[in-house]
């Protein structure tokens, strides 16, 4: 999951300035990846 969440530019860049808001994308973003993983089962 972390080298998929390492595709996004805002990750691995850090963009954000806050830890918050840095975790909230993190979280945000490994939920879109986690969407589609699950309806496949």
């Amino acid at each position: 999951l972390f080298n998929k969440l390492k595709n996004w530019r805002r990750i691995a860049t850090r963009y954000d300035k806050t830890k918050e808001s840095y975790l909230g994308f993190v979280a945000l973003a490994s939920v879109k990846l986690w969407i589609p993983f699950v309806h496949e089962a």
